[in-house]
């Protein structure tokens, strides 16, 4: 895999273009194509690019009233590689590598806008206290027919129909896109990214691959934005179109990115783990913070306005800041198993999330309850959705406006993020306020 440095590209000789790119808030990459012979710039710290191409909205478009463009003169930073490293995008005709990037002020400074960032930080609290979370991600896509205007199943390439019915775990499902799977896990093999198992999920076309569980949160949601990446280039290398966005159908499921973690100690003990079902203390402690800060954190797991379609009752997604063993229907689940790999999965966020801040804002939450040693509320049993338990917002709105004034918010994040995120929110909903279901099916299918 790439080096953090010109070996790789220099033994890559048929690379002929790179991209030169960092991902802004809403996942999205930003940055620049250029000839493979000119992307050593990029370790020169001459690579500069405004400030708030971080900051924005899903069209590509300013923040009108964001005090990076003209309050400050729309200044520059500075674009630095990432320990990932040239990754070959191998889904373009022109052989191709993306170099990842992540934004600096000049004074060499992290810039607080940057996601990556927000993430590195959280994980700092982690390693300060000898503690590395372990992640892994479960991430849900639709392949689509990206001639359409409106979301619309794509055509078998084994019959040549339009798929119609609900395969769940149907391994003819996946058979019948047996070319798609087989380049894109060539894809990730090549990426450096831990695709696991493929299931055919509920809905016409859709489909989730697990990505393992590593030790190097940066790296896991490296993984994620670089997948869906993967997913999009290959379907359209197929013929098709591939979508993250959270509900496509108004009646079919919603995609979903579930996180699944635990937490080693120096001596790369589970500390979750106590020999029983239950779990240890620390694994309460990490639930209740959890709870604590996911209403304040749903716009991290629900960016869009399409995303609050998906969390319905009866939806297998969740309503309610609740927990449960081996519970499906609530918003944490402490999966059964052996012991020695009890875990938690969050289930919250849709595909459509930014897999860096979703990552920061869960991570962030559960050390904040191992360190208060907070406690729950008892796990539920049943049916989660009929359940007393603090509600998540259901509407964009109200999302926004709870990310921007709860104090949980402020511990997790850097202000100049969460202004940034507000001021974006909040351009994006007010153009989508009267638009039809066309214009946010394309917006959204095209951006995630």
């Amino acid at each position: 895999m790439g080096k953090n440095d010109l070996q790789w590209l220099e033994a890559r000789p048929d690379i002929a273009a790179v991209r030169l790119a960092a991902f802004d808030l809403n996942g999205i990459a930003r940055g620049k194509r250029v000839p493979a012979s000119h992307a050593s710039k990029a370790f020169s710290g001459g690579l500069r690019m405004p400030l708030s191409a971080l900051n924005v909205d899903i069209w590509g478009a300013d923040i009108h009233d964001s005090p990076l463009v003209f309050d400050t003169g729309d200044a520059d930073g500075t674009l630095r590689p990432t320990e990932r490293g040239f990754v070959p995008l191998g889904w373009f005709d022109t052989p191709s590598a993306l170099l990842p990037l992540w934004m600096f002020n000049d004074d060499g400074t992290p810039f607080q806008g940057d996601a990556r960032h927000a993430l590195k930080a959280v994980l700092d609290r982690y390693r300060a206290r000898g503690l590395t979370p372990v992640v892994a991600t479960e991430m849900e896509f639709y392949l689509l027919d990206g001639s359409a205007a409106l979301p619309t199943p794509p055509r078998s390439p084994a019959t040549g129909q339009p798929l119609a019915a609900l395969d769940v775990l149907s391994l003819a499902g996946l058979d019948e896109f047996d070319a798609f799977f087989t380049d894109l896990y060539a894809a990730c093999a090549e990426m450096d990214i831990p695709a696991d198992a493929a299931i055919s999920e509920a809905g016409p076309g859709q489909f989730e691959i697990n990505l393992l569980h590593v030790d190097d949160a940066l790296k896991a949601a490296d993984d994620a934005v670089l997948f869906r990446m993967a997913v999009k280039g290959i379907a359209r290398k197929h013929g098709m179109q591939a979508s993250f966005m959270a509900k496509p159908y108004v009646d079919q499921p919603g995609n979903g990115m579930h996180v699944h973690f635990s937490v080693l100690d120096e001596a790369w003990e589970n500390i979750f783990d106590d020999g029983s079902d239950r779990g240890a203390d620390a694994l309460r402690h990490a639930v209740a913070g959890l709870l604590a800060a996911m209403p304040a954190c749903a716009l991290i797991f629900a960016p869009h306005g399409n995303s609050y379609r998906r969390l319905t009752p009866d939806s297998h997604a969740p309503t309610a800041a609740a927990w449960g063993y081996e519970n499906r229907t609530a918003a944490i689940r402490i999966p059964g198993g052996s012991p020695v790999a009890r875990r938690i999965e969050h289930r919250v966020a849709g595909g459509d999330a930014n897999p860096h801040l979703m990552l920061a804002a869960i991570l962030g939450a559960a050390l904040t309850g191992i360190e208060e040693r907070m406690t729950p509320p008892p796990p539920i049993t049943g049916n989660a959705y009929q359940a007393s338990a603090p509600q998540l917002p259901s509407t964009w709105e109200g999302a926004i406006a709870r990310f921007e004034t709860d104090p949980l918010i402020a511990q997790l994040f850097p202000q100049e993020l969460i202004r940034n995120m507000v001021l974006c929110k909040r351009q994006e909903m007010a153009r989508l306020k009267d638009a039809d279901e066309a214009l946010e099916f394309s917006t959204l299918m095209r951006a995630l």
